[in-house]
């Protein structure tokens, strides 16, 4: 029996992330964190293709394509970015990084060049992939699609503690604009805009904690 295709999408620091892979675990089947894909390509940019005043120079990334080797490599049972063989999963999270990723992300030409590598990673089954517009547009045949809402205060505080733990130097109100600002370009990108599903289970998570909201998901993944 093939294993299932799901799909979370949602807003940032909802806890798709380490949700899916928590599901991932306890149903047996692979997680994919598309958003870390994105996060790896601006990181990429950021290192390399800069106008002189610290711009990232569009044109320039577009070219180098053939030059991006991305692929999660396991390490002690958790799926790790490497980008051109390098371990870059701490830098991905820089605020750097959080800074330009939408930027990054509402490009037709850099969501052309991963779509079909996401696809490809779903076809055989047993997978859970989170993102922005995976039930809408990577995936929109997956078995069951999810959509993870918060309340922008709770998830402040979310991102805020995620990168304390990291060990990066944050400023709350700071956190705040970023993900304002990061809804909104998410949101109204003409290529992919970050959109519910209509198809897919609203869970806001605003009250609940993480096991909560895993519980709710397998719940719906046994009916």
């Amino acid at each position: 029996m093939k294993k299932p295709v799901i799909a979370i999408d949602g807003f940032s620091s909802t806890g798709k992330s380490s949700i899916s892979k928590i599901i991932a675990e306890k149903l047996g089947i692979v997680h994919l964190d598309t958003g870390a894909l994105y996060r790896g390509i601006t990181w990429f940019a950021l290192q390399n293709c800069l106008n002189e005043d610290q711009t990232i120079n569009l044109e320039q990334l577009f070219d180098s394509f053939s030059l991006i080797e991305l692929e999660f490599k396991n390490d002690n049972g958790e799926l790790v970015l490497f980008l051109n063989h390098i371990n870059i999963s701490k830098e991905i999270r820089s605020n750097e990084v959080s800074d330009n990723v939408s930027l990054i992300a509402k490009q037709k030409e850099v969501r052309d060049f991963l779509l079909q590598s996401q696809r490809n990673l779903a076809e055989k089954g047993g997978i859970i992939m989170d993102g922005r517009d995976i039930g809408t547009v990577v995936l929109p045949n997956a078995d069951f699609k999810f959509f993870l809402t918060a309340s922008i205060e709770e998830r402040t505080k979310r991102r805020y503690q995620e990168l304390l733990s990291l060990g990066i130097e944050a400023d709350e109100k700071q956190v705040k604009q970023n993900l304002v600002a990061r809804d909104k370009i998410d949101s109204e990108r003409e290529i992919a805009p970050l959109k519910r599903a209509e198809d897919a289970i609203v869970i806001d998570n605003t009250m609940l904690t993480k096991k909560e909201t895993i519980e709710s998901i397998l719940t719906h993944l046994k009916n």
